[in-house]
């Protein structure tokens, strides 16, 4: 059973080497579990969706929960799926600092990321905007 989870969080410390290592442990460690996802990082927040088997996904959010680099950490989506959308990477990277900031109006009142003010659908139909319009990096 495929499952979709889409979270929020913020950064305890936004340097980008963190942004960096979250991204490379989850490249490393991704292919192993089935899931595949994007993460986007923008203003000290994170908002990211994974994909992949239900006991897998859970785990993964179980862990993100306790990791000391995320604060405020709220589940925005979750869902089976037939499909993935975010098959492609094993962690797609989006930096909303390079993001065209009239795609970031479209889905909320100002632009800038901020999934805690938007419903768990606008901050996914942001994220396959981003995908549709080739923001998202990182194909490893």
């Amino acid at each position: 059973m495929l499952v979709r989870l889409l979270y929020a969080s913020r950064a305890i410390d936004p340097e980008p080497s963190m942004i960096e290592a979250i991204l490379g442990q989850s490249r490393q460690f991704n292919p192993s579990t089935g899931i595949t996802g994007i993460l986007c990082y923008g203003g000290g927040i994170f908002l990211q969706a994974i994909e992949g088997g239900r006991a897998a996904v859970s785990d993964l959010y179980a862990h993100i929960q306790k990791d000391p680099r995320h604060k405020d950490v709220v589940l925005l989506l979750y869902e089976e799926i037939s499909e993935r959308r975010f098959g492609g990477w094993t962690m797609g990277q989006v930096d909303v600092a390079r993001v065209n900031t009239n795609i970031l109006l479209k889905y909320s009142e100002r632009s800038e990321l901020d999934p805690y003010n938007v419903s768990g659908a606008v901050s996914l139909a942001l994220l396959e905007e981003l995908m549709a319009t080739a923001s998202i990096i990182g194909r490893a």
